[in-house]
């Protein structure tokens, strides 16, 4: 199977004196799609960003993180392997910016564009053939203070998607999304799995794991409580046990859905 892409190994992260992931061990092989799922406040959002280096862990002699290979990383060079989605990062381009200008600014890892970023026409040229591709072009000029949350996310995805990275980090990327705009997502999911990139979504709801994910990684209190194929984890009585009240789960379509 080869190394890993993605590679923890005995990471805490603490905040204040308190643990809010306790000695988690993570790795995921290319190809490999992956979903994290747990209550809010499991860590699942700590863990993303443990993965993209937004956050650092305690520095332990058994602590190991290598993304591709590497332990260290230049965030434009990172960015380029590695894309990231998320609610936070929708809730900072919620701009004037426009559509276009929010996916053009992945290419400096920035928020928007300013008078110091030197935009070539390479860079315009290839945001508007990927918002092509998503079928988001219509949106270039729309600013994100006034799209949907659908639309939003979508454009988000572009800007991840200029630098063609081939694993792609998706923290709640589909909350908040009315019906069809989460069914537009999880085609867009598709998207990414027909194109051969590796998929690693963090969310709380089951709806969005995609048939082609296949391994689910279920989070509690900062650890990580269960791990292994998707038919084996999603059941009612490990999630029952993880959220503490029944759970009830249906699955329809190779698409799963759950309640309490």
């Amino acid at each position: 199977m080869g190394d890993p892409i993605i590679h923890i190994e005995h990471a805490t992260v603490r905040r204040k004196g308190v643990d809010i992931l306790s000695d988690v061990s993570f790795s995921v092989h290319e190809g490999e799609h992956t979903a994290i799922i747990g209550p809010n406040g499991a860590g699942k959002s700590t863990l993303v960003c443990l993965i993209s280096q937004e956050i650092h862990p305690l520095n332990t002699p058994a602590m190991k993180r290598l993304l591709f290979g590497r332990q260290r990383w230049e965030v434009l060079e990172l960015r380029k392997r590695l894309g990231i989605v998320s609610q936070a990062l929708q809730y900072l381009c919620n701009s004037s910016y426009t559509g276009l200008a929010i996916v053009i600014s992945g290419f400096f890892s920035s928020i928007g564009l300013d008078f110091h970023h030197q935009v070539e026409a390479a860079m315009e040229e290839k945001a508007r053939a990927v918002m092509e591709r998503y079928g988001v072009l219509h949106l270039q000029g729309k600013q994100m203070n006034r799209m949907s949350s659908g639309e939003a996310r979508r454009i988000l995805l572009c800007r991840a998607m200029v630098n063609e990275p081939s694993v792609f980090l998706l923290d709640e990327a589909g909350t908040a999304l009315d019906f069809p705009a989460r069914s537009a997502y999880r085609s867009t999911l598709e998207q990414l799995d027909s194109e051969g990139r590796t998929i690693i979504l963090a969310t709380h709801e089951l709806s969005e794991i995609i048939p082609s994910i296949t391994r689910v990684v279920v989070m509690k209190d900062g650890a990580i409580v269960a791990d292994g194929p998707k038919d084996a984890i999603i059941t009612e009585p490990l999630l029952s046990d993880v959220y503490g009240m029944p759970v009830y789960v249906d699955r329809r379509d190779g698409l799963y859905n759950a309640w309490c």
